[in-house]
């Protein structure tokens, strides 16, 4: 019994330690983000935000091109589309729809909006589906070269949207003003909390709060490139012919999983000045792309796998390093990929305190002392208390500022969901990885959409 006692008493101990010195690298790193968040702040105020009435005016005409990939989406499309026709303020804009020849329920669904809208264009491609995103968006893409041939309008930005976004009337309106001079713009993503599902659903709230109102406006701000969120984005049509012509035809590249991240990179690595653009409308609220995210663990947690897969493991691949004196986008690569690593150092810290606990039972049952805590151990316990103190307060923070206050609250139980998300993600990954790279084919991992009370939403 006492050799099992001492077992676990090392194994708690080498976990912790393991755990401790991997969580103090993280949250220095994320304390990092913050100082700088808090310096542009100082500098510039509230400038990062701008108000629609203070706009310049879009001087270039030309229309606006809306690519919305679908596959498997019955269920979502049609409201997607009709809400999206009813709610955009633009004169010149057309809605572009990829579907497959074995999705007929999709193709029903879009086909009933297309009917009643010219605006609505219809692109059913050649090969059945699932493929990637990416290869749905070239096939649109081939489907506006062939048109602006036959028709001759000119097109001033792409815009890129799912099947199951609630878009904002004044979208198409920022991208006009804001795309003139860049190659990119990037409006905000909120995520709808689902009734009844405030933990799950919930956890991707204070995510994108976070990002997408400190982490992607420090990213910018030191000149990292910036990642696309595959959605509420805006693509000059020139860089994307360019990127296509250096592929050879197709700008998306079709044997990604996360296209829009390394787009994104792509763009800045070519030049191309990108934009994270927050503004507030007339109400006071952002201008943003707003949908429900997965609600339940089984499909968040094959989400995460999937951005994972893509980002830190395939995207490490597949994207490298930057340029060698781009300090800051080495930075933020190697945060991007640091996942795998940060799930190997929290599945430790659970490990060890499971572990510790047990050492603790069972120095109780056989009345034996528990072996003294070593001093630089307890103090390296202190200091990791103190950062998950700080963090779990920005977090609070930030979605108190983008939620409310009782989304604030909610955000700190939140907080151990999304780890347990993250922790059951990491082996799918994984697993995902090494099938890619044994040579099987990337395919669209997608998860089941629902589309939100629009009656009820901004």
């Amino acid at each position: 019994m006492g050799g099992i006692i001492g077992g676990i008493d090392i194994a708690a101990r080498e976990l912790l330690l393991f755990a401790g010195a991997g969580l103090l690298i993280g949250g220095v790193d994320d304390l990092l983000v913050d100082f700088l968040y808090l310096a542009r702040r100082a500098r510039t105020g509230r400038r990062g935000q701008t108000h629609l009435d203070h706009l310049p005016p879009a001087i270039t005409p030309g229309r606006m091109i809306v690519f919305i990939p679908a596959w498997d989406e019955a269920e979502v499309i049609g409201a997607m589309l009709s809400t999206a026709l009813g709610r955009f303020v633009h004169d010149d804009y057309r809605l572009y729809v990829g579907l497959y020849p074995n999705d007929p329920a999709t193709i029903a669904a879009a086909a009933d909006v297309a009917a009643k809208d010219e605006r609505v264009r219809l692109v059913i491609g050649d090969r059945a589906g699932p493929t990637t995103k990416a290869d749905c968006l070239n096939k649109l893409w081939h489907a506006l070269a062939r048109d602006r041939a036959v028709e001759g309008f000119s097109v001033k930005a792409i815009v890129l949207h799912d099947s199951e976004d609630v878009v904002h009337p004044a979208e198409l309106t920022v991208f006009d003003s804001l795309i003139e001079g860049r190659a990119v713009v990037q409006l905000p993503v909120l995520p709808l909390v689902v009734p009844g599902s405030r933990l799950v659903s919930g956890h991707y709230a204070d995510e994108f709060a976070e990002s997408h109102r400190k982490q992607l406006i420090v990213r910018t701000w030191i000149g990292a490139g910036m990642p696309l969120a595959g959605t509420g984005c805006a693509i000059a049509p020139d860089m994307l012919a360019e990127i296509a012509e250096r592929r050879g035809s197709d700008p998306f590249d079709a044997t990604s999983l996360t296209e829009d991240y390394e787009l994104g990179l792509r763009i800045a690595e070519l030049g191309g000045d990108g934009l994270f653009a927050r503004v507030t409308d007339q109400a006071g609220g952002v201008v943003a792309v707003r949908a429900f995210f997965p609600a339940d663990l089984v499909s968040a947690v094959r989400q995460k796998a999937r951005w994972m897969t893509g980002i830190a493991l395939i995207g490490w691949d597949r994207t490298g390093w930057a340029k060698p004196l781009a300090l800051g986008d080495h930075w933020w690569r190697l945060r991007d990929r640091r996942g795998p690593l940060a799930m190997l150092v929290l599945a430790a810290a659970y490990l060890g305190l499971f572990a510790d606990a047990a050492a603790i039972v069972l120095h109780g049952i056989k009345s034996a002392p528990l072996p003294p805590l070593d001093p630089g151990l307890r103090r390296l316990f202190a200091v990791n208390a103190l950062l998950l103190w700080w963090r779990l307060s920005v977090r609070m923070v930030f979605t108190g500022r983008t939620y409310g206050m009782r989304e604030a609250l909610w955000s700190v139980p939140r907080f151990v969901v999304g780890n347990f998300v993250a922790l059951a993600a990491a082996p799918r990954a994984m697993m995902r990885y090494l099938l890619v790279l044994r040579g099987r084919p990337v395919v669209w991992d997608k998860t089941r959409h629902v589309f939100p009370d629009v009656s009820v939403q901004p």
